[in-house]
């Protein structure tokens, strides 16, 4: 897919000298609200689709379409930070409130209680650290959505979970040249 272009406001740093967390929310919240580029997105009834975008100081971004009822399965960053808000439609982000090791491990059994569940659109979104672990649906049945999503440093892989009861089980680790 073509890249797409989006202007971006000068950075705060963190503490590596890329963009915080926070910067990355800002970035996701304004080019979603932007109404060229969120029409810009083909969109498909079958499969998820997306645009890569420049993120704001040397950040990967991505712009990404969601049929109903499809979603990312439990995955991690591979100790990026980032963040995403919703453009069009509704989505529902199931999260761990557990910052989880990122390597070294292939099953985990959580602790109660570290389930946590955000429903998010019209520009709201969120912003995480490089230890979060999650997954993101379009729970609708009949609606497609639309985010924008930043990621510092670019994503350097992405390690795919499933997940039964408390048990997280390591079942992939992907690299970037998958996705493009």
């Amino acid at each position: 897919m073509p890249d797409v272009h989006t202007p971006a406001r000068p950075p705060a740093l963190g503490e590596d000298g890329g963009p915080s967390a926070s910067e990355l929310l800002d970035f996701a919240r304004r080019a979603a609200t932007d109404p060229a580029l969120v029409a810009s997105l083909p969109l498909d009834p079958e499969g998820r689709t997306w645009l890569r975008l420049d993120g704001p100081g040397g950040s990967e971004a991505w712009l990404i379409g969601w049929p109903p009822g499809t979603g990312t399965g439990w995955h991690d960053h591979g100790g990026s930070r980032g963040a995403f808000a919703a453009a069009a439609g509704e989505l529902t982000e199931q999260s761990l409130a557990a910052a989880l090791p990122t390597e070294g491990w292939k099953i985990l059994e959580l602790a109660d209680d570290v389930d946590r569940e955000r429903r998010l659109s019209d520009g709201h979104g969120r912003a995480f650290g490089p230890h979060h672990v999650h997954q993101v649906l379009n729970l609708s049945a009949d609606t497609h959505a639309v985010s924008v999503h930043a990621y510092y440093p670019p994503l350097p892989l992405m390690r795919r979970y499933s997940r039964t009861g408390p048990v997280l089980r390591l079942e992939a680790v992907e690299q970037p040249e998958e996705w493009a």
